[in-house]
């Protein structure tokens, strides 16, 4: 199955979800028939907070980036295309982050994202990091209509 990321924004060079990014995570995020967007994310050695777990700002990343896939799956449900020659249709406006518990520096964890908003204007998803069980972390991203200036 082809992920959210290369179907809907392939060429896009993001650190966390561009696919054309060489050193990028290159997250790979599926829609569910629940409406809930998945993902799995295996962290890298340099991923190491120092203490020998994953690193926040990785954290902070893959939950933006798994967010825009489910505000991405969304817009494109909608028929909310990219408008102008932009290549998103929405941007991150804010991302409230909580960290709950350490998270695993060489496991996979699971992402889960959930749009509990949505209107042409701006969006807003839930998303959450997982592993055995439990939450790690969680955070509200609200994302933006994007309109290319001139």
């Amino acid at each position: 199955m082809t992920s959210i990321q290369e179907r809907l924004y392939p060429d896009l060079p993001c650190f966390g979800c561009g696919h054309a990014n060489e050193d990028g995570l290159k997250l790979r995020s599926y829609p569910g028939d629940d409406g809930v967007v998945t993902a799995a994310f295996t962290p890298w050695p340099a991923h190491d907070n120092g203490l020998g777990f994953l690193n926040g700002g990785i954290i902070c990343t893959v939950l933006d980036c798994h967010s825009a896939a489910a505000v991405m799956q969304e817009a494109d449900e909608r028929g909310w295309r990219p408008l102008g020659d932009a290549a998103l249709s929405y941007v991150t406006a804010g991302l409230d982050v909580r960290y709950l518990r350490p998270s695993p520096l060489h496991d996979p964890v699971e992402l889960r994202a959930t749009v509990t908003e949505a209107s042409e204007a701006q969006m807003t998803v839930a998303v959450s990091l997982v592993w055995d069980g439990k939450t790690r972390a969680e955070a509200t991203a609200l994302w933006k209509r994007w309109r290319p200036r001139v």
